[in-house]
C-alpha cells in the first residue's frame, strides 16, 4: 500500500512492476497485454469468487496494472518514470520519506507547479491532475438573475442595478474545505489518486471519483466549520448591467464576465438576465413593431381625415385616413418601431378603431336621422339573408 503520512506520493506505484502483476513480458505488445489482463480479470472478478478477498484483492491489481500500461501513452511514462527510479533519477532515500534526502509529496508538487519532470509524469499518469486542479486558473460559475424593467426602457434600451449572490470559494478556507491553520494529509481512500477503481460487471471497471475526498487527493481531519468541507461560499455584490434596445418581454440576455469571479487567475463567468417588460398604457409590441388602437369618429371615416398619432419617445406623426375607411383597419408608419439587431427600426402599426358615441345632442340627432332618411333602402344587409337562404 501507500505511504500515506503525507511524505509518498502513491509510492507503491513507483516501485510496482505491472508487467508482472499482468504476467507478461516488458517487450510485450498491446494485444498481448490485453488478452493477459482479459484471463486475469475473468479469473478474479468478484461477481465469479463471491467472499474470496484474495482474488478481490487481486482483481483490484490486476484492473491498477491494466489502467497504465493498457495504455499506450501511459505505458510509455510508466516505462520512463520506472526507469528514473531504478537509476536512482534524484531519489535516493526511496519515496517514503524514510532516510537519505527522500522524496516528498511537497517537493512533488512544486516540481509539477514549475512544470517538466518527474512531478508531471506523476500527474498524467496517475490522475494527479486533479490534485493540481484548485491551482489552474478555471472560469468562474455562470450566475442566473432576473430584471424587471419598463416598456420604454425595453425599446430604448437601459442600464439596471442587479444584485447578485454567488458561489465563491470560502472566504475562511480559501477553497480548501480544512479548518484554518491546520495541514492536509493524503486520503487513505484513493491513497492520493483522487479516483478509486470499482467493477461494472463482466470483465470490465472504471475508475470513480473518490467518495472521501472528491477528487481533491488530500484530506483534513478538521473540516473548516464555515464550509462545513466543501470549501464553497457565497459571495453578495451589485453591478451594473446593460440590457441592449429591442429587448423583447421574456427575453434572455447573456452579459459575458459578468457572473462569479473566477479560480486562481481565471476568467468570471457570464451573467444570464431573463428581462420581464412592463405593458404601456397606449403602445403594444408584435416582433419588431409597435401597435397602437387609433380611435375615429364616424364622420372621419366615412369622409376622410387627418388624424394625429403619438409616437414612442418622438414627435406625433399625421395619418391620412381615406374616405370610407372600416374599423379595424391597419395602417404602417414606417421607422417609428422597435430597434432591431441590425440597429434599424421596426414600423408603428395604427389601427383605427371607429367610435360610436353613447349619446346625441339634439343637434347631432337631426343630422343623424337626415342621413338614415338619405340611406333609406340601402342593401347593407342583401347578401346576408342570401347566404342564409
Amino acid at each position: 500500500m501507500a505511504d500515506n503520512d503525507g511524505a509518498g506520493f502513491r509510492a507503491d506505484w513507483a516501485q510496482k512492476d505491472f508487467y508482472q502483476v499482468l504476467g507478461v513480458k516488458k517487450e510485450a505488445s498491446a494485444d498481448e497485454i490485453k488478452k493477459a489482463y482479459r484471463k486475469l480479470a475473468r479469473a478474479n472478478h468478484p461477481d465469479s469468487n463471491p467472499g474470496d478477498a484474495a482474488k478481490h484483492e487481486k482483481f483490484k491489481e490486476v484492473a491498477e496494472a491494466y489502467d497504465v500500461i493498457g495504455d499506450a501513452e501511459k505505458r510509455k511514462k510508466y516505462d520512463e518514470m520506472r526507469s528514473l527510479y531504478a537509476s536512482g533519477g534524484g531519489m535516493r532515500g526511496g519515496f517514503g520519506g524514510g532516510g537519505g534526502s527522500g522524496f516528498n509529496i511537497e517537493d512533488l508538487l512544486r516540481d509539477r507547479a514549475g512544470g517538466g519532470g518527474f512531478g508531471d509524469m506523476f500527474g498524467d499518469l496517475f490522475g494527479g491532475a486533479r490534485r493540481q486542479q484548485a491551482r489552474r486558473p478555471t472560469k468562474g460559475p455562470d450566475v442566473e438573475t432576473s430584471a424587471t424593467i419598463g416598456f420604454t426602457d425595453a425599446i430604448d434600451g437601459v442600464t439596471v442595478s442587479l444584485r447578485l449572490t454567488s458561489d465563491a470559494a470560502c472566504p475562511d478556507c480559501q477553497g480548501t474545505g480544512g479548518k484554518p491553520g491546520t495541514k492536509p494529509h493524503i486520503c487513505p481512500e484513493c491513497e492520493g489518486a483522487g479516483f478509486v477503481v470499482s467493477s461494472v460487471g463482466g470483465a470490465f471497471s472504471m475508475n470513480e471519483t473518490c467518495p472521501v475526498c472528491g477528487g481533491r487527493q488530500l484530506v483534513y481531519d478538521e473540516l473548516c466549520p464555515t464550509c462545513h468541507g466543501s470549501g464553497r461560499g457565497t459571495s453578495a455584490r451589485t453591478i451594473q448591467a446593460r440590457i441592449p434596445a429591442g429587448v423583447k418581454d421574456g427575453q434572455r440576455i447573456r452579459l459575458r464576465g459578468k457572473g462569479g469571479a473566477g479560480d486562481n487567475g481565471g476568467p468570471a463567468g457570464d451573467l444570464y438576465v431573463t428581462v420581464r417588460v412592463s405593458s404601456h398604457p397606449i403602445f403594444g409590441r408584435k416582433g419588431d413593431n409597435l401597435t397602437i388602437d387609433v380611435p375615429i369618429s364616424f364622420d372621419e371615416a366615412a369622409l376622410g381625415a387627418e388624424v394625429k398619432v403619438p409616437t414612442l419617445g418622438g414627435a406625433p406623426v399625421t395619418l391620412k385616413v381615406p374616405a370610407g375607411t372600416p374599423t379595424g383597419r391597419t395602417f404602417r408608419i414606417r421607422g417609428k418601431g422597435a430597434q432591431k439587431k441590425d440597429g434599424t427600426r421596426g414600423d408603428l402599426l395604427a389601427t383605427v378603431e371607429v367610435q360610436v358615441p353613447a349619446k346625441l345632442d339634439a343637434a347631432a340627432r337631426e343630422a343623424v336621422e337626415a342621413y338614415r332618411a338619405a340611406t333609406t333602402g340601402s342593401t347593407l344587409r342583401a347578401n346576408l339573408f342570401e347566404g342564409a337562404g
